[in-house]
């Protein structure tokens, strides 16, 4: 049992640890330090560079959500079932269907519409439709990282008081 809680412990430490790093340290590096060296188009180069971070994290949180709920399944399977099995279960279901929503679907739509853009989308006239739905997209796609963030840290804390 003690193996199963450490696994899930590990994989929401990482999964909530990348959102925060993703958001408050690699994010602003990337588009700081590429648009600072005046690379061709910094933003654009700077947006093409965290979106295949991101996607690269996306594949990483689906393993952890999958992770979480193969050792919450193991733990009621194998008893005592944890507390609050069916919320908690509940929680890491609704976490990685909105990873898997804002890594395949929202993000795909950004990466579809930064393509045909074919330049960083702020350059675009602020009365441009194409720049208003990469705003729109990307303030989504922001949001909805709070769902696993939020369900994430609460999991920890149900985990670490049983």
């Amino acid at each position: 049992m003690l193996a199963l809680r450490y696994a899930s412990l590990l994989a929401l430490s990482i999964w909530v640890g990348g959102l925060v790093a993703l958001g408050a340290i690699a994010a602003p590096a990337i588009f700081e330090v590429i648009g600072a060296r005046g690379v061709g188009d910094g933003r654009m180069l700077s947006g093409a560079v965290f979106g295949e971070v991101l996607r690269r994290f996306h594949l990483l949180s689906y393993g952890c959500g999958a992770l979480v709920l193969a050792t919450l399944t193991a733990r009621a399977i194998l008893g005592p079932r944890p507390r609050r099995f069916a919320i908690r279960t509940g929680i890491a279901i609704v976490m990685l269907a909105v990873a898997l929503y804002s890594g395949i679907v929202v993000s795909g739509r950004i990466e579809t519409l930064r393509t045909e853009i074919g330049v960083a989308p702020s350059s675009l006239p602020e009365t441009d439709p194409r720049r208003a739905e990469f705003g729109r997209l990307h303030r989504w796609s922001t949001a909805l990282q709070i769902v696993p963030l939020a369900g994430g840290l609460l999991l920890m804390l149900w985990e670490l008081r049983d």
